[in-house]
């Protein structure tokens, strides 16, 4: 067994892992049977990714391909995801990250298309996980341009929305990652409803300062209400 076979062989767990919560991404409707990709930073300076041109619903751990950090392929059977670049330009980036997940939620993606995005103070579980969402510019698909815009929105917040493309998660795990790729898409969907509701006499309301504060404070973090 050559050296690159055995450490493929010693990630099997993780590549079960990442091959599951694909799965879950489109099962729970969040991207397309080719759409979307996630990896998940394992060893020292290795990264697991999913594949291009494979069925995203039905991906096993066996098709989960195994990178080096400076992009070599070890498993040159399997082809990388397009946004392969993406992901290793997330990880230079922010040391802390052990997971990304990129993904085309509708609604999510649908205000990433419109100006200004959507209200992350609109509800108190959106504010929780993300009290501030980031906004990628526009960028041909798997360019250099891309993996640096996405980066550098994802310096300072975990979630960013990739102008008329997508979304994009962090997180110190793949659940992590994957639950706020879900939270995200949940709270487009509540923005949109909102703003479809609404009326002169009834307004859109967003969490107020002091109720921002209280959540702040209740998850240790240093206050962003104003």
């Amino acid at each position: 067994m050559s050296a690159a076979n055995a450490l493929y062989e010693q990630f099997a767990r993780e590549r079960g892992e990442t091959a599951y919560f694909m799965r879950r991404l489109y099962n729970k409707n969040l991207t397309t049977s080719s759409g979307g990709n996630l990896s998940v930073r394992v060893g020292s300076g290795h990264v697991l990714l999913t594949p291009s041109a494979l069925d995203k619903g039905e991906l096993t751990a066996e098709q989960i391909l195994l990178a080096t950090l400076d992009g070599e392929n070890l498993t040159p059977h399997l082809k990388p995801t397009i946004e392969a670049g993406l992901h290793f330009a997330v990880y230079r980036a922010r040391s802390d990250v052990r997971a990304v997940v990129h993904a085309h939620p509708v609604h999510a993606t649908a205000f990433a298309c419109a100006d200004g995005g959507f209200d992350t103070r609109l509800t108190s579980e959106m504010y929780t996980h993300l009290p501030e969402i980031a906004v990628a510019p526009f960028a041909t698909p798997g360019s250099d341009a891309l993996a640096r815009g996405v980066a550098e929105a994802l310096e300072r917040v975990n979630g960013a929305l990739m102008r008329n493309h997508g979304v994009c998660t962090v997180g110190d795990s793949l659940y992590k990652a994957f639950d706020l790729m879900e939270s995200i898409e949940t709270a487009a969907k509540t923005a949109f409803v909102a703003r479809v509701l609404a009326s002169p006499g009834h307004p859109v309301r967003s969490l107020g300062a002091a109720e921002c504060r209280g959540i702040d404070a209740a998850c240790g973090r240093t206050s962003r209400g104003s």
